[in-house]
């Protein structure tokens, strides 16, 4: 049986063809892979990662970077820990106000993701999450968000369990999604920002 779009997702389709234009646009004036963050001497590399998408299709996301280069080499892809000794100092500025997403904009407006959604995973996580997390795969029913209900409910999931708990959170929006909701978590989103609570 197909999967039915919650309520406002087919919206949101319209939305994402009416930005593709922009989207490509944006991303033509993208001719450096290095951007000046604040201070002169201060960059941030922007970098393209692959995640898994709506219907479970696999995206490249843009995002700048905030570890050190290799920094999975000889153990390949682990989840990110708190006081994790990969993420550089001004990276760890990024992740403290989530601006390492803000490139994630050029995905929105190329139709990949949304504002709000269940955020976009790793192919290597999904495939083990899906084995050991009944209904895993469901989130993916839904274009993957830059924010989402589970961000504002959650830090950063660095276990199974925690993976569990987002899982919840994810399958809530998915069944529940509409303006009203993502507009609450847009709001909480500035909010939680400000208060630099990321990771």
């Amino acid at each position: 049986e197909p999967v039915r779009l919650p309520v406002g997702e087919e919206a949101k389709d319209h939305l994402a063809h009416a930005g593709d234009g922009v989207g490509r646009l944006a991303l033509a004036v993208r001719e450096r892979r290095q951007r000046v963050v604040g201070a002169e001497h201060v960059r941030a590399d922007v970098e393209d990662v692959q995640r898994v998408g709506r219907g479970g299709q696999p995206f490249m996301v843009i995002k700048f970077r905030s570890m050190i280069p290799n920094a999975e080499k000889g153990h390949g892809a682990i989840w990110a820990r708190r006081n994790d000794e990969r993420i550089t100092p001004f990276g760890r500025l990024l992740r403290k106000t989530h601006l390492d997403e803000l490139p994630q904009v050029l995905n929105v407006l190329r139709g990949e993701m949304s504002l709000v959604g269940p955020r976009p995973e790793r192919p290597e996580f999904v495939q083990t999450l899906s084995q050991s997390i009944p209904f895993y795969r469901a989130r993916h029913c839904v274009r993957p968000g830059i924010t989402g209900w589970a961000q504002i409910h959650q830090d950063y999931g660095d276990s199974l369990a925690g993976a569990k708990e987002k899982l919840e959170y994810d399958l809530f929006y998915v069944k529940h999604a509409n303006l009203y909701l993502d507009t609450l978590i847009l709001l909480r989103t500035v909010s939680k920002v400000l208060g630099l609570r990321g990771r």
